[in-house]
């Protein structure tokens, strides 16, 4: 059963402010909270119904999983649905990225949703870790994590002051701007920065001076933009066939 004290961290883990305090976020969800377990990450507690338990405790034979009724934790979780698990972690350490290879860098993407569908994409492509502005959303906010699909085990997020961090490598900075040359028509470099900005602002002109190649996707309609995240996508997609 769920104490009053658990309870009242749950509910503080969904604000910031909270979960910089405590140094600790919110996993939710059957398929995110499994995605957890089978990772290095630290559950410090984990809440779950009868039949998550009785379907998944002996594959975990070593978690200690706190049995909760289903209303409960909808009342608890920040989820609409699938409240099957809940689990508090430890936020992890993550270094800057310093192997060469591709870097992944966001410039105010505030959007959590978007951000999440970012680390999934960057999962797929392979991408380890994903710098952001210190103003991008939070990569540990409860939309972010159920939005990654699992994807937040495998990939890390670092807030930066982005424009000095770009400053300290010496790669070749690819930026997505409306006026770049064709993905299709860029040779790019097996390493090097993908730089992408918001659908409301772009990127930004601290850290547009540092670009070394703008870059654009090639419209084909009529559409006025693409969401960052299907944007990122793309420019991934063209990036690995390079590679």
């Amino acid at each position: 059963m769920i104490s009053k004290n658990q309870l009242k961290l749950i509910r503080q883990l969904g604000q910031k402010k909270y979960r910089k305090q405590y140094n600790q976020y919110l996993v939710q969800g059957e398929k995110n909270v499994l995605e957890l377990l089978n990772s290095s990450l630290n559950a410090v507690d984990v809440f779950a119904t009868s039949a998550f338990i009785n379907a998944h405790q002996s594959r975990f034979p070593n978690t200690h999983i706190i049995e909760a009724d289903e209303d409960v934790l909808t009342k608890a979780s920040t989820l609409v649905s699938n409240n099957a698990a809940i689990a508090i972690v430890d936020m992890p350490k993550a270094d800057l990225p310093t192997i060469k290879g591709l870097i992944l860098a966001l410039d105010g993407v505030s959007d959590p949703g978007n951000l999440g569908t970012i680390i999934r994409v960057a999962d797929w492509y392979g991408i380890k870790h994903i710098v952001t502005s210190t103003d991008s959303a939070d990569a540990y906010n409860p939309k972010t994590i159920s939005a990654t699909m699992g994807s937040f085990v495998r990939v890390s997020v670092s807030q930066v002051d982005l424009p000095a961090y770009l400053q300290t490598l010496k790669l070749p900075i690819y930026g997505a701007f409306l006026d770049g040359q064709s993905v299709h028509k860029t040779q790019f470099n097996g390493e090097g920065v993908l730089l992408m900005g918001s659908e409301s602002h772009g990127i930004r002109q601290a850290c547009a001076g540092l670009v070394t190649d703008k870059i654009t996707i090639p419209a084909f309609g009529e559409a006025e933009s693409l969401n960052v995240a299907m944007a990122t996508g793309i420019i991934l997609d063209n990036f690995k066939r390079q590679a």
